[in-house]
């Protein structure tokens, strides 16, 4: 369905007044003054503000999910897939610094959110594992999921705080993420530094 201009900003201002305010709840008045668009319309498209969180999350979970898996298309490495999809988290973060303190503040905690490591990470950590490619048990697939997400979001925290850069940043959680899953030293700082793509635009 196509997402109309207004749409777009008024989407936009909730991000970031849940990211700054860390908050799951905003005014209409908030939206209003941080979009720029009147009343009537945060009315017209915001039927029910009370789930507009949930509403943005879910949809935040499942388009970064397509654009990781568009993203890598036609690698078929999973240690270099998750190197891929981590250092994008990262590189959007810096780009985009309200969409990652609204993932920092809030991927913990919602359940459409904590969905996201239950996309693409956990198929390749799978298939890392049947494949011989990763040095740990099915078991331990929650324990590795931990690792991915906590080192992710830390990383986008360095970043956001200013210390580190995201190339930086986003190399060192993905080398050290893979040396944990079993990979060699050496191949994992070349996965970690391969040239990253840009992240697929779904439009």
């Amino acid at each position: 369905m196509r997402v109309s201009a207004a749409q777009k900003r008024i989407r936009k201002a909730a991000l970031e007044l849940f990211a700054e305010k860390g908050t799951a709840s905003v005014t209409v008045s908030e939206l209003a003054a941080v979009s720029g668009v009147v009343r009537g319309t945060i009315y017209k498209n915001v039927p029910s503000p009370e789930k507009l969180f949930e509403s943005i999350a879910a949809q935040l979970a499942e388009e970064m999910d397509q654009q990781i898996v568009a993203s890598y298309r036609g690698v078929d490495d999973p240690a270099l897939r998750l190197a891929i999809g981590m250092r994008l988290y990262i590189r959007r973060a810096h780009e985009e610094p309200n969409w990652g303190r609204f993932l920092v503040q809030f991927a913990n905690t919602n359940k459409s959110l904590r969905e996201i490591w239950s996309g693409p990470p956990i198929r390749d950590l799978t298939f890392g594992i049947e494949s011989g490619r990763y040095d740990i048990g099915v078991e331990q697939i929650p324990g590795a999921l931990s690792v991915i997400a906590g080192s992710t979001l830390a990383a986008i925290v360095l970043v956001l705080d200013g210390l580190r850069t995201w190339r930086d940043a986003g190399t060192d959680v993905a080398a050290m993420v893979l040396r944990a899953l079993g990979i060699e030293k050496d191949e994992a700082l070349v996965l970690a530094t391969r040239l990253l793509p840009d992240l697929a635009d779904l439009g």
